[in-house]
């Protein structure tokens, strides 16, 4: 098989742990109160954003005419323990590009140095600060998924992978928000090429597509490359709202009871129906339920079931 006849998009991977993630959260938001609120807020506003952004991409991806197998949320895990969660891989019959999806909020400024300078209103006043740079963020990225190609492969497989590697994947930052201005004026010329707009990410691939001179991919080929990035996808993933349950908890709960209550018949415990153990007790401590009982799971914090007293 050669050359695609017609122009072909496969969406190989859709993910949707992102919008899993953000339902969680607004789930978990009416029981927190204070700053812990105003933090979960802060952080359903991020995802939201992230959210957004990729589903922009995804769209040009999808709209592009081109021929395509896209991974969208690849989490790689090395043998040596390196990770790093890939927004998009995109393979093409000419070149893989690494994407870095950013939807930043303000106008962003990249200085001589390769700083990336962040400008945005807030209320009346504008406020100025240094990010983190996502170049350097999908440099790493590209690195890990170098590892991860490598780990398990013989001596000549090894060999084959680090001459290709680098004339072969292409890492790009994409800003997703439409309303962001990118002044790079005085930013070097490998900086520049490296940053884009989502209009800007078709027009991108084709022009760098063109400047291949060598073997085409055939479509049977990237869907096994495709594949195999599949099955290095690491179902074990950072349980990124552990650390909101627990702010939560903390706000609400005195310490757990040894035991359940003296009114409970023992015959009648209650038992967790996520794991089994006892259930206990508690008080909340603050916010809008404080003073108030409910039931909780005596494995506290391996297990956050909670069971509401009955009025």
């Amino acid at each position: 098989m050669g050359i695609f006849s017609k122009p072909e998009v496969i969406i190989l991977k859709e993910s949707n742990e992102a919008k899993e993630y953000l339902a969680k959260l607004q789930e978990l938001l009416p029981r927190a109160s204070g700053e812990v609120a105003s933090k979960i807020e802060r952080e359903i506003a991020v995802v939201n954003a992230g959210i957004y952004g990729e589903e922009n991409i995804l769209f040009e991806l999808k709209n592009s005419g081109m021929d395509l197998v896209v991974l969208h949320d690849l989490y790689l895990k090395t043998e040596s323990g390196l990770t790093a969660q890939i927004d998009y891989l995109v393979l093409t019959p000419k070149f893989y590009y690494v994407i870095e999806c950013k939807n930043l909020v303000g106008n962003i400024e990249i200085n001589n140095n390769g700083d990336f300078i962040r400008t945005f209103q807030y209320g009346s006043r504008k406020h100025k600060e240094g990010i983190y740079s996502p170049i350097t963020q999908n440099e790493r990225h590209l690195n890990v998924l170098k590892e991860a190609r490598l780990d398990g492969k013989n001596i000549l497989m090894k060999v084959l992978v680090n001459a290709t590697f680098g004339s072969v994947y292409k890492g790009i930052v994409v800003l997703a928000n439409p309303k962001t201005v990118v002044n790079d004026r005085f930013a070097k010329k490998e900086v520049k090429e490296k940053v884009i707009r989502a209009d800007q990410l078709i027009s991108y691939i084709r022009e760098t597509n063109q400047s291949y001179k060598g073997p085409v991919m055939s479509l049977k080929d990237l869907l096994e490359i495709g594949e195999s990035y599949l099955n290095l996808d690491h179902p074990d993933r950072p349980d990124y709202l552990e650390k909101y349950e627990d702010l939560v908890r903390e706000t609400e709960v005195t310490a757990p009871s040894a035991a359940v209550s003296p009114s409970e018949d023992a015959d009648a415990v209650m038992t967790c129906p996520r794991c089994g153990s006892p259930l206990v007790m508690r008080t909340a401590k603050k916010g809008d339920n404080a003073g108030n009982q409910f039931y909780g799971c005596s494995a506290f914090p391996k297990c956050r079931y909670v069971k509401n007293m009955e009025k």
